[in-house]
């Protein structure tokens, strides 16, 4: 694609407030991640509740097509870098299938305030934004090894397929439960009006665990729970926002903050009750989930989004890496920055 991108740019909050941009954002969206999280809803979502208000929307059209849409932040006098939330997987930045990162980097830098000599566009995943090679003026680094699983066959198949040790450990805790008389109840929460209620449940939850001493945790109270609550309540109303819930014996175990489109369900979030931990309560969620999913058929998909941890390799041996990319405005910038970059990776 050639390097002849107009831009034009608006403060990113009109990405909420202009109904044009709104469905240009989708429009691209649809063609490109299809991801919910990525829509026009969910990204403007987190810009009011994480952002500066100082973030700007790039509109890039070629040839009367628009073929880039990427919400930036300024760092410094000499730095940009894409809108990244922790709580969004992926960088703010949209681009179209046909389209080269390469040229459409180096277009956008150059769209920016000419003291501008570093773009960084952050999380991009492989699965849309094709890895070009580096090249003088652009740098491609590794982010994370990310996993999803893959619903293909029948639920048999796919659980004979895992180890023994989750296997055995799954059936031990359930034949546990069910020698008990405990009530096992998984429950999907998918209706708008209850989403505020799930989430001040896995608030609640969460916030009795270690995650409230660290400042991590959601609650209903903090950023993080009015963003879960917009952003479930919102999507939902779409029929794109589902929460998984298990419960024993009347009390929440575990749960699952979900976003789920094209058949295709995103985990953002998981907590358990920690006074069960030796039932793996996240485990049996993760279980009931993926049962439900084969049997009901609505998703063939199940997407993590979060760094590979041993005990991904339990359930899926499918991964792919996210990475960044860094855009110079000039080799000579790239070649004086890498030292430094590389002492502190």
């Amino acid at each position: 694609m050639p390097d002849r991108l107009t831009w034009i740019t608006h403060p990113a909050h009109e990405l909420a407030s202009n109904a044009k941009l709104r469905e240009d954002w989708n429009q691209l969206n649809a063609s490109t991640t299809r991801q919910v999280f990525m829509d026009a809803e969910a990204i403007s979502c987190a810009i009011k509740h994480f952002g500066t208000g100082q973030e700007r929307l790039f509109v890039g059209t070629a040839q009367g097509q628009i073929v880039c849409m990427a919400v930036l932040s300024r760092i410094d006098a000499l730095r940009w870098s894409t809108f990244q939330p922790s709580q969004i997987p992926l960088g703010a930045f949209l681009i179209a299938p046909h389209a080269g990162l390469d040229t459409a980097s180096a277009a956008l830098l150059r769209a920016l305030p000419a003291t501008t000599l570093v773009l960084s566009i952050t999380q991009l995943d492989p699965l849309y934004v094709p890895r070009p090679a580096d090249t003088a003026t652009l740098r491609l680094d590794d982010y994370i090894e990310t996993g999803w699983i893959e619903l293909t066959g029948t639920f048999e198949e796919y659980w004979a397929a895992r180890g023994k040790n989750l296997r055995q450990n799954m059936r031990k805790q359930l034949n546990k439960l069910a020698a008990e008389g405990t009530v096992v109840e998984f429950r999907t929460i998918s209706e708008a009006s209850d989403m505020a209620a799930a989430v001040a449940r896995y608030g609640e939850v969460e916030s009795a665990g270690w995650k409230a001493e660290s400042g991590t945790a959601i609650h209903p109270d903090n950023e993080q729970g009015r963003f879960y609550t917009e952003l479930l309540t919102t999507e939902a109303a779409h029929g794109r926002a589902l929460v998984h819930e298990y419960w024993l014996d009347g009390g929440l175990a575990a749960s699952n903050l979900c976003l789920v489109h094209d058949k295709t369900l995103v985990v953002l979030k998981t907590t358990y009750d920690e006074k069960y931990t030796q039932l793996s309560p996240a485990f049996l969620l993760r279980l009931a989930q993926t049962q439900s999913a084969y049997e009901t058929g609505e998703v063939d998909r199940i997407e993590f989004y979060g760094r590979k941890r041993d005990w991904h390799t339990r359930w899926t041996e499918k991964f792919r890496t996210l990475y960044h990319a860094t855009a110079y405005r000039q080799g000579w910038i790239r070649r004086l920055s890498e030292p430094r970059r590389d002492a502190n990776p």
